[in-house]
Parts: C-alpha cells; sequence; structure tokens
C-alpha cells in the first residue's frame, strides 16, 4: 500500500509502531508498544514474572499498575498482595493506583490515555481505551511483562471491521445498547481475528465515555480490540482532564475502507439486555419485561462515566427503590464520587436507598454483591458467564443504567420507556475533578534500584515448567462443549482471587463450574494429562492463572474446536499445545478417560501446521495448530519464560531436551 492510498485509523496507528510483518490479515505482526495497564488480579504474575526476568526498569513510555479487583480485605492476604504490588511498581518504575482509587479502565484514559499509542494490558477489557484513539490489547500478563521489558508485542494481524454508525439514539437507549447489539447481531465470537473500528455521522452523538461503554465490551464480542478516531469529542474530554496538550487528531482517510463493513442506524435501537449467562444472549427488554428482579448493580469498567450513574440518579430521585430489590452502585472512580456529590446526585442515590459501595470492580468479578442464588441481578458490568458473580447457581443479566433503574424502582424487568417520566438530561460539569495526588509517581531509577519486594507468605514463586517431550501418551481429564469462559475454568470471587499469587492454592479451585473432581484427578495423573474443548474455548478474562494453574497439575495439550485469542496466547507462553480438529467428529469420539499418543511431536509442529495422534483404540486424529515458527519454539522449550532463559543463559549453562 502506497502513501497515497487511503489509511483508516487503524492502519495509521499499526503502521506507526510496526516493526515486524506486515498488515496482511493472519500473518503474524510485531507492534511496538509505548503504555501497559495491570490491575491486582492479574498484576502479581506480571511483577513475579519480571522479576524471573531480572529486569531493572520498565522501558515503556509509561506503564501504571491498578489495585482495583481484589479489595475486600477478609484477611491478610489481599492487603498484603497490595504492598507487594506498590514495591513492584516502585522497584520497577512504574505508577501506581492505590485501592479505592478506581477501576483501572476509566481511571487510565482520563489520566494517562494518549491517542495514537499502543497499549497492552493484563486485562481483557485494556481495549476500553479505544475510546479515544489507541490501539489497546488485552493480553495474557506475560506479553505485559515482556511489553515492559521493551519487547514488541506479537500478534496475528486481524481484518479490520469497519462499524459505520449513523443516526442518533433515541431517548432511553444509551451507549450499552449499542454494545448489546452488536452482540445480538455476532454473539460472543463474532469478533475473533478483527479489530472493530468505529466510523460515521452518528459518532457525532457519542461522548467519549459512551465510546468507552462500547469499546470495552468489543472483548466480549472476541475482538482484538476497538478503535474510534481522536477526533473533536476527544479533545474534549482530555481537556476537561486537563491533559489537552496530549490530543492529536486521527480520523480516517476520505476514502478509506476495511476488509469487513457494517452498519448500525442509532435512530432504530431500543433497550436491550442479555439474558443469563452469556454477553452473547441478548433480546429486547421488551420481551423480558415481568420477570422480578432480587438486585440491580450500577457501574463496572462497562458503565464508568459520571453521565452513566447522573442519569440512574435522575431516574430515581425522590422515589424509593422497590422493597425487593437491593440497589448497588459501585462508583468506578475518586473522581467520579467526587462528582456525583459536587452534583447532588449521590445524596440522591442515598435517599433512595441505594448501598454505595467503593471505587472499583467489586460484583463484576465477584467480590462481593453476589445474588441470593437463583434471584435475577441486572447489572451493567460486560460479564454474566456462569458463577462469575459469586454465586455458582447466579442470574445475571446485563443492562443500561436506564433499563436498571427502571427495575430498582418497579421490582421487574421493565422498558425504560414506559416509566412515567421525562428522559433525563443530567448537566455535567464542564470542569470534572481532577485528583492526580491519588497516583503514585514512579521513582527515580536511583532509588527505585534499593527498593525491595515486600512479600507476604501467601506469595510464591512462579513454577518451574520442562520442555513438551517428542513423544507422549495424555489421558483425557475432561470434554467440555462450546464458550467455556475463564470463570468456569478458574473462577474469580472473593473465595479464590485472594490466592492469585499462589498458584499450588488457587489449583485447588480449576474447573469447579465443571467438574469439582479435576484438581484431584488431576494431581494423580502421573505424566501430565490433556482437556478437550468445543468452540471458542477460553473466552473472557484475560488472566493467565487459568493456564498456569493446570499446567502446575500436568496440562499438556488441549484440543478444541477453536480457541479465544488471549488464552490461546496464554496458552503457548507457558508450553501447553494447542490444537484444534479438523474433523468435527473426532471431537464426539474422544471422552473422559480416552488415552490420546502423539509422537515426532517436535517434528510435527515446526515443520508444518498438522498433527496426528491416535486414540487409544487405533483410530487416528486428524488435528491442526495456529502457531507461528517462534511460537512452536516457544511451546516446545516449555514457554516463554523458559525461552527467554535460555536466550540469555551461558553456553555452559544450555541443556538441550
Amino acid at each position: 500500500m502506497g502513501q497515497s492510498t487511503p489509511q483508516n485509523v487503524t492502519q495509521k496507528i499499526i503502521r506507526e509502531h510496526l516493526v515486524d510483518g506486515e498488515l496482511t490479515p493472519g500473518t503474524e505482526i510485531g507492534l511496538k508498544i509505548d503504555q501497559t495497564l495491570s490491575q491486582d488480579a492479574t498484576g502479581t504474575m506480571v511483577m513475579l514474572e519480571l522479576e524471573a526476568m531480572g529486569l531493572e526498569r520498565v522501558q515503556t513510555e509509561l506503564s501504571a499498575q491498578y489495585v482495583d479487583h481484589n479489595l475486600l480485605q477478609t484477611d491478610e492476604k489481599n492487603p498484603e498482595d497490595h504492598l507487594f504490588l506498590q514495591s513492584a511498581a516502585q522497584r520497577y518504575g512504574l505508577w501506581f493506583s492505590k485501592p479505592g482509587n478506581g477501576v483501572s479502565h476509566p481511571v487510565h484514559q482520563s489520566r494517562f490515555g494518549r491517542p495514537g499509542a499502543t497499549m497492552v494490558g493484563s486485562d481483557s477489557h485494556t481495549c476500553a481505551a479505544g475510546a479515544i484513539g489507541m490501539l489497546a490489547i488485552g493480553v495474557g500478563g506475560l506479553e505485559v511483562a515482556m511489553a515492559m521489558a521493551g519487547e514488541p508485542l506479537y500478534v496475528a494481524m486481524p481484518e479490520i471491521w469497519g462499524v459505520e454508525l449513523t443516526g442518533e439514539l433515541p431517548d432511553w437507549v444509551s451507549a450499552k445498547d449499542v454494545i448489546l447489539e452488536m452482540l445480538r447481531r455476532h454473539d460472543v465470537k463474532g469478533g475473533v481475528g478483527r479489530i472493530i473500528e468505529y466510523h460515521g455521522p452518528g459518532l457525532a452523538g457519542l461522548a467519549a465515555m459512551d465510546r468507552h461503554v462500547i469499546a470495552n465490551m468489543g472483548a466480549e464480542l472476541g475482538a482484538t480490540t476497538s478503535v474510534f478516531p481522536a477526533d473533536d469529542e476527544v479533545r474534549r474530554f482530555l481537556a476537561g482532564a486537563g491533559r489537552e496538550e496530549d490530543f492529536r487528531e486521527i480520523l480516517a482517510d476520505d476514502g478509506a475502507t476495511y476488509d469487513v463493513e457494517e452498519t448500525i442506524d442509532l435512530s432504530s435501537l431500543e433497550p436491550l439486555i442479555a439474558k443469563p449467562s452469556s454477553p452473547g444472549n441478548v433480546v429486547t427488554v421488551r420481551e423480558a419485561a415481568g420477570v422480578e428482579v432480587y438486585q440491580v448493580v450500577v457501574g463496572s469498567s462497562a458503565n464508568p462515566g459520571l453521565r452513566d450513574f447522573a442519569v440512574f440518579a435522575e431516574i430515581l430521585k425522590g422515589q424509593q427503590g422497590h422493597q425487593l430489590v437491593s440497589v448497588d452502585v459501585n462508583p468506578t472512580s475518586r473522581e467520579i464520587l467526587e462528582d456525583l456529590s459536587r452534583g447532588g446526585w449521590l445524596f440522591d442515590l442515598i435517599s433512595s436507598g441505594a448501598r454505595i459501595h467503593q471505587s472499583g470492580c467489586m460484583g463484576c468479578i465477584g467480590m462481593g454483591q453476589a445474588p441470593a442464588t437463583g434471584r435475577n441481578s441486572l447489572r451493567t458490568v460486560p460479564r454474566n458467564f456462569p458463577g462469575r458473580s459469586g454465586t455458582d447457581e447466579d442470574a445475571v443479566w446485563l443492562c443500561s443504567p436506564e433499563t436498571a433503574a427502571a427495575a430498582a424502582l418497579t421490582g421487574v424487568i421493565t422498558d425504560p420507556r414506559d416509566l412515567d417520566m421525562d428522559y433525563p438530561r443530567p448537566v455535567l460539569p464542564s470542569e470534572p475533578s481532577i485528583n492526580t495526588a491519588m497516583l503514585l509517581e514512579p521513582l527515580p531509577p536511583e532509588e527505585a534500584s534499593q527498593v525491595e519486594l515486600v512479600k507476604g507468605s501467601n506469595i510464591a514463586s512462579l513454577p518451574e515448567f520442562d520442555p513438551l517431550p517428542d513423544s507422549i501418551e495424555l489421558p483425557v481429564l475432561l470434554t467440555m462443549g462450546d464458550n467455556i469462559s475463564t470463570d468456569e475454568i478458574l473462577p474469580a470471587g472473593a473465595r479464590v482471587l485472594p490466592y492469585r499469587s499462589n498458584i499450588p492454592r488457587i489449583s485447588d479451585f480449576l474447573f469447579n463450574q465443571v467438574d469439582k473432581t479435576y484438581a484431584t484427578r488431576a494431581q494423580e495423573a502421573e505424566g501430565g494429562h490433556m482437556l478437550i474443548a468445543g468452540e471458542n474455548y477460553g473466552q473472557g478474562s484475560s488472566r493467565e492463572h487459568a493456564v498456569i494453574a493446570p499446567r502446575y497439575l500436568g496440562l499438556r495439550i488441549v484440543i478444541a474446536k477453536s480457541f479465544a485469542r488471549i488464552h490461546w496466547q496464554n496458552l503457548a507462553n507457558f508450553g501447553v499445545l494447542a490444537l484444534e480438529f479438523t474433523d468435527p467428529e473426532d471431537y464426539d469420539v474422544v471422552s473422559v478417560g480416552s488415552v490420546v499418543s502423539l509422537s515426532n511431536i517436535h517434528s510435527q509442529v515446526t515443520d508444518g501446521n498438522e498433527v496426528s495422534a491416535t486414540l487409544d483404540g487405533g483410530r487416528e486424529l486428524t488435528l491442526r495448530h495456529r502457531l507461528s515458527p517462534r511460537q512452536a519454539d516457544m511451546v516446545l522449550k516449555g514457554g516463554r519464560i523458559a525461552t527467554v532463559a535460555k536466550q540469555n543463559a551461558k553456553p555452559e549453562e544450555i541443556v538441550d531436551a
């Protein structure tokens, strides 16, 4: 493509950061990374990985560590991990956001986001930063650690999916309904292998935080990321954050094209809701109307803006929430909480009977606010995978703040257009609160080098993993269906996440939603084991614990119909071979207890993409992998840390497998 060829926003950012490969969909590219984001549920692994690599100081323009997930201090584990993360941020040169400051994604967008920058984050909703014209990609913690060390991010070049927005949102319909419409059309696999770029005249009616709502839940579509142009609205947002000097206009050229194209007429949308237990299970609110509601939760990275809370507060103003509904409000940052107080909305919420919680992810990640068994909970969060709320038999619905407010008042799912009131239009402050003091700056290098990591008793070292043998015979411990999420592989919530720094202990909770006997059987399976899954295996969170923990218990191979992007990359990073069925009938004949044998694995993986295996009984399985030569070498050596260690080792220390 010559210089005169019109480019879209995504192409412009990628070209500026391309260090390896070409912009051909499906081929591997390397990207220079400007910024990184990590949070406490995944950040402890990142910091332990930095320690294992011997890094002195981060090499990015900016890296930030947030504490926003594991906020409940029911014992010493979480606060001790917070101290560890703060000491690691000081040691390695990161910004640090203390507990209670807010959810990483909106705080980062407000304080550090920069149009045209690339960012990786150890959180799948890192893609929310695309709202202001960034190329922000959620990855596993090890990928973030590598980016901090100055290494490029390697990804398969996605197709660019242009979604033209036309028209204007009607009253009682908001940005959450836009992304729910995308999920209604395309389900949770529709964005796999794609970057979504929003464009068109409909953008004029979407504020930067509205765009954040849409970009955030691109993760639920399986997209690599979502991108919006950096236009006058982004300039206005950054000016309000006191950072107009960071603005840079990035617009698609006239005549720019996309690999895939689609149009959404915003004026045709109506209130939507995702039924339990998938973000892709979307219907109109009218179709679900009348279902009894037990709980309403407003907040999270999916609806983090002041407008989202203010419109909820103004709908409830002067009224009490229904007597059978728990109304829970999670402000997404200290700045939002300050503005809710300044604008009187906090008073309205308290007066209506709402419970005000600390700024953070909270119920979104199952950190408190778990619903009663079988009772419906309406939430403005991005995910409703089974058990994610902290209740095994949960019934979580995803909706907009408007729909949540209607249910809070009536006690049943209600189309907000049926409320007997005018649509509220909150007047937001022209100068939003700015609280830069809540963030701790990186220490100068000479001071940082003297900092010792503060490790509590619950922080264990990373396990060392051996290379993949050339021949292996493995029992199948689990067979699973489609769309198994990382929440089903390894739950979140207040019971499990405090062990995020202790792989041996957190392994006890593996696959509790699928088969509670897995951990015990895995420990008894000498020589390793494998898992079988359907399509989109590993969707959802970026947490690499969902790979490290089963690998610790002996997982060597996963065979699935297809994989979610981040989980597939995490499997490679920790030396687990991810294979796909080429014959759908093979999936149906493998069962728990089957034994699968593979020979000449190294040559099969490195010489091509086809891998043959033998099922006990003699049936031949034809499989394939999608690893690049770089990734194949990494898997065979036992993962990326082992590969880096071997690269850095002295000749006399190298022992080939």
